[in-house]
């Protein structure tokens, strides 16, 4: 199966990703899924992701949101981004119980 299909309906309800970089201890992140791609901010408000860089190869870890197992891992490439509107109001919507505010965008793209 591809990997987006498994991504997507895996996203469509997980709100939160774990995220490992090379040399850094797995982190929980928010998280958009949007146009076959993972979106995350870091940094303002929100927390800094340590080795998440233009370019960073990285592995994203999803858990069920009903059950909280494993659903899978994923490689994916990190790109240094700025967000269209659009993007960036469903980034700040994604977010109930804050208003987020961040200095990097990334958009997390994975071989299918």
């Amino acid at each position: 199966m591809e990997i987006t299909r498994v991504l997507d309906a895996a996203l469509r309800k997980a709100a939160a990703v774990w995220i490992t970089s090379t040399g850094h201890e797995p982190r929980l992140v928010h998280a958009h899924w949007r146009a076959d791609a993972l979106w995350v901010i870091s940094g303002g408000t929100e927390p800094t992701l340590p080795g998440l860089a233009d370019g960073a190869q990285i592995t994203v870890t999803v858990r069920s949101p009903s059950t909280h197992s494993h659903l899978i891992d994923a490689q994916a490439v990190a790109h240094l981004t700025e967000p269209d509107d659009e993007t960036a109001l469903a980034l700040k919507t994604a977010r109930l119980n804050t208003k987020p505010e961040w200095d990097v965008v990334y958009r997390l793209e994975f071989s299918s």
